[in-house]
This record gives structure tokens, sequence and C-alpha cells, in this order.
């Protein structure tokens, strides 16, 4: 009964008297709509013009330069019609003599109009720093042993291949090796470069110092006539103590990241408190601790050298630390402590 009654509430009654047709309710089934076709958006291209920095005439002109590309890529669309030109050499510049603009930075984002234009000039050759680094460090770890074992042509023919009957000698021999091979590992697994290349002619000067200061320091501790420090074993023995300290300390230090450092647990971090560029702080402790050790007029000539050039990068570092992070600790120095 329940079945007839649901289907006389679903029968039509025609007007005209004929048969009741009954309709199921799902037979109506719904008118399916066209999804609105989305409207792309026009894509407003560059134009790029690149001109010469120093003479301001035209070397390329780049057309249908999509929005956002970057300077990167406008270096390897100008490499392509000058070959001559990698990338890696190219600066490219909004204005003749301001700065350069980075390979990331995107061409819409930069004070330009449709029509860009850029000024190029020439670094020069260019090596990476990968290479510069362990051609600097490789130079004075082989120069110093050449020195302590000796070789002809160095000192008189009847010291060759002798060794010194003074232990410090020996001593200062490992410690140098040991920071140089050091160097040469952090170059290759830790070290993070904010440029990957650095003009050729750079790797000369670098490693005229390097090597020649390596060279100068090796061939007095090593001489046949190198008297032991005035204070004997008392002075060696701390000596080695601040070198092997600092030495261990940077180790604690080292990071790729680009982060605000700050101190942890780790004792040896919290001179982050005090200072922006600890791995300076803790490399010019070790070389005072070898010009201590070796008591050599050469060693503490390059530990001041070494320090004028630290102090230089350290307040580097420190500025772009300050201009990169707004909430970078006020009270910190680039290398000293309250100093410098």
């Amino acid at each position: 009964m329940d079945a007839l009654a649901l289907e006389a509430t679903n029968t039509k009654k025609p007007s005209n008297g004929a048969a009741a047709v009954a309709v199921p309710l799902l037979a109506q089934a719904p008118v399916k709509r066209k999804p609105a076709k989305k409207t792309k958006k026009a894509v407003v291209f560059f134009e790029v013009e690149i001109l010469d920095a120093k003479t301001k005439d035209k070397l390329c002109f780049l057309d249908k330069v999509e929005p956002n590309a970057t300077i990167g890529e406008i270096k390897s669309m100008f490499h392509k019609s000058h070959p001559q030109w990698y990338p890696a050499r190219q600066s490219i510049r909004l204005d003749p003599k301001g700065k350069s603009l980075k390979d990331e930075d995107v061409l819409q984002h930069l004070p330009v109009g449709t029509t860009a234009t850029f000024y190029f000039r020439d670094l020069g050759a260019q090596i990476s720093w990968v290479t510069v680094f362990l051609t600097e460090y490789t130079g004075p770890l082989v120069l110093y042993l050449m020195f302590y074992f000796r070789v002809p042509f160095i000192y008189a023919p009847k010291y060759d291949f002798t060794t010194s009957k003074h232990w410090v000698v020996h001593l200062a021999c490992m410690c140098h090796s040991f920071h140089f091979f050091k160097r040469l590992l952090e170059t290759l697994f830790v070290h993070r470069f904010s440029h990957g290349t650095m003009p050729l002619r750079n790797i000369f000067k670098n490693c005229t110092y390097y090597w020649g200061f390596a060279a100068w320091m090796a061939y007095y501790i090593n001489h046949p006539l190198y008297t032991p420090p005035i204070y004997g074993e008392q002075q060696i023995r701390l000596a080695l103590v601040i070198f092997l300290v600092r030495i261990f300390l940077s180790l604690t230090l080292s990071s790729k990241t680009r982060k605000i450092p700050y101190p942890t647990k780790n004792p040896f971090t919290w001179i982050f408190l005090l200072v922006s560029c600890p791995n300076y702080t803790y490399e010019l402790g070790s070389w005072l601790g070898f010009t201590l050790m070796t008591q050599c007029l050469p060693v503490a000539f390059f530990t001041l050298v070494g320090f004028i050039q630290m102090t230089v990068w350290a307040k580097g570092k420190h500025r772009s630390y300050l201009k990169e992070f707004r909430d970078y600790p006020p009270v910190r120095s680039p290398i000293l402590p309250f100093i410098l």
C-alpha cells in the first residue's frame, strides 16, 4: 500500500483526460554548466639594451625578455652574442659607475622601464675561489717542508737533508703543517663563498703573500744556526697550549648557513656574545702562539700583517651582518672585544 501511495504522488494527470503516466523523480537530471574560461593576462616583455660602461657603445640588444628573467640569465643571453665574455667575467650595472647587480636580481623588480638599459664592464679572466684557496695553502705547506728537510741549494751543502737538534723546530713544523692542512680541508668542505670567482690576477698577489712569508719563516726556523726561545721549555709549552686551543676553538665555529651566529651550550661559542668574527680572533691567537713558540721575527711580522688584513675582512663582514639582519646584536665588535 505504501508503494502504491508513493506512485500516486508521482503521477501527473493531463488536462485532456488522457491516462495518467507515472514519472519517476530521478528522471529529471540536472543540467551541467560549462566552466567559465579563465582570461589569461597578457605578458609584458622587456627590451634590454646593454652598453659599454666606458665608451657607451651599444654591445647587445635583447628583445622579448621575460619580466621574471634574472641578471644571471641576461648574462647568459649576452654571452651568446659575445662568447669572449662568459658570465663570471661580466659586471652588469644600472649606472656606468655604479655597483654590479647580483645574478639573482629579477628584471621586473629593478628600477627600469620595459626598455631597460644596462652597462657592461669586463672583470677580466676569472678563477674559482676554491682553486685560489687550494693554491694559496698548498704552497706554504710544501715550501715549509722543503726547508724543514733541508733540501739542497737552500743552506750550505754540508747541511743537506740533515735535521735540527732542537725539538722546538720539529714541533713548529708539525704545528705549521697541521694549520695549513686544516685550511685545505676547510676550503673543500666548510667554507661558504659569496662569490664563485675572483680575477685571475689576484692569485699571483695572494700566492706571493702566503708563499713568500712561508719561505721567509721556514728559512730562519729551520736554519742550522737557529736558537730556541730565551725562556726555554716553559715558553714553548705555553705557546703550544695557546696554539692548540685556538686551533680547536676555530674548528667549533665552522658553519655553512647564512644566519646570525649565536652562542650555544658549547662554551667555545660564547665569544659570539662579544665579536662578529671569532674565527679571525682565534686565527690571530694561533699565530701569536706560533710567534711565541718560535721567537722568530719573520713570524711576528707575518702575524702583524695578517692581523691587519683580518681586521679589514672582519669589519666588512660585521657591516654586512648589520645591513642584512635588523636585529643583529649591537654590542659586538668585529674582531677584538670592546676594542676593534
